[in-house]
């Protein structure tokens, strides 16, 4: 039976379950930002989640669900993973997460390791990761957490929504970063029912756009080529549930280059003080590109994770290309 999108009332009951676990995230005006696009910028601090990542909601509300003794497995190129080991630590359930072999964060690595998780590498990128995960899980018996279609994370992730609106109900527009897309549908859920007028837009590197191209073009086709620098946001393969969620209800996609991202990352340092890794500075590099359709308007900017490697946002600041 396949998994059907989360209800608004499950995110509801989400932050009832995961509020004793994980606190509120601060939502700030930046007033640099907000000068240079005409609006009212609002940044919502994901990466000050106890993971740096806005997955953990997810990561709680799903494993704490399950009462059985299980082994939970995952594929994860860090921030899902961290989720996991998190709520594994937080509930007492194994955890296992396969990794790519290449071109990994190692901070994002050690962070896994350290929540308790066994960390395996496997594979070229996320994807071939993600296949030999699911082999595992169907050899051995283990319950496999997908990092999108599963309605609990979806529903955890939602809860990002709630908090917006309750800082700030009358938000005009919300930028989400997709990488396989939970974060930009647990948004929508939440929108369309508090404020059918309010817009949530999507955006992905056009270095890794299999989410962007799955949205306009209404199927779930693999896209050849996966380049992007920005690991959180790097897949090949769109994910159905997500999509499932995305295709009626998400206003609007958008893709910005990975040097556009990057100049997310510089600006959201220079000008909110914060510390934020590609795919959470993805937001900001739409908003850029979208700066005549938000002038005047009310805009929050979803800053998903801040678990950038020390060096590579030291070379980001000093201007040069590094990630």
């Amino acid at each position: 039976m396949e998994p059907q999108p989360p209800t608004f009332e499950d995110v509801v009951a989400a932050r009832k379950f995961i509020s004793p676990y994980l606190p509120k995230t601060p939502l700030i005006r930046v007033p640099k930002i907000s000068e240079a696009l005409d609006c009212d910028y609002y940044a919502k601090l994901e990466s000050l989640q106890p993971t740096g990542a806005f997955k953990v909601r997810g990561g709680v509300n799903l494993v704490g669900a399950i009462k059985t003794d299980v082994t939970f497995v995952a594929a994860s190129t860090g921030n899902h993973g961290q989720s996991i080991a998190y709520a594994g630590r937080l509930f007492n359930k194994r955890v296992v997460i396969y990794s790519p072999a290449e071109n990994v964060n190692e901070m994002k690595m050690q962070a896994m390791r350290e929540l308790g998780a066994e960390v395996r590498l496997y594979g070229r990128d996320f994807d071939e990761a993600r296949l030999e995960t699911e082999r595992v899980a169907r050899e051995q018996g283990l319950r496999y957490v997908h990092s999108a279609n599963e309605p609990d994370l979806i529903a955890g992730v939602g809860t990002i929504g709630l908090e917006i609106f309750e800082d700030l109900p009358h938000v005009d527009v919300i930028i989400a970063p997709a990488g396989g897309g939970s974060c930009a549908a647990g948004n929508c859920i939440v929108a369309k029912h508090l404020n059918p007028n309010a817009r949530v837009i999507a955006v992905q590197s056009n270095a890794a756009p299999a989410m962007w191209h799955a949205w306009r073009n209404r199927n779930l086709d693999p896209y050849p080529t996966m380049k992007t620098e920005h690991e959180g946001l790097a897949t090949r393969i769109p994910f159905e549930l997500t999509n499932k969620i995305l295709w009626p209800l998400l206003d609007d996609f958008i893709l910005a280059s990975d040097e556009e991202i990057n100049e997310g990352v510089r600006l959201l340092a220079r000008h909110g003080k914060q510390v934020v890794e590609g795919s959470g500075a993805a937001s900001l590099a739409a908003a850029l590109k979208l700066h005549d359709k938000l002038r005047g308007k009310t805009v929050v900017g979803i800053v998903s994770g801040g678990n950038i490697p020390l060096e590579r946002f030291a070379k980001l600041l000093d201007g040069t290309r590094g990630g």
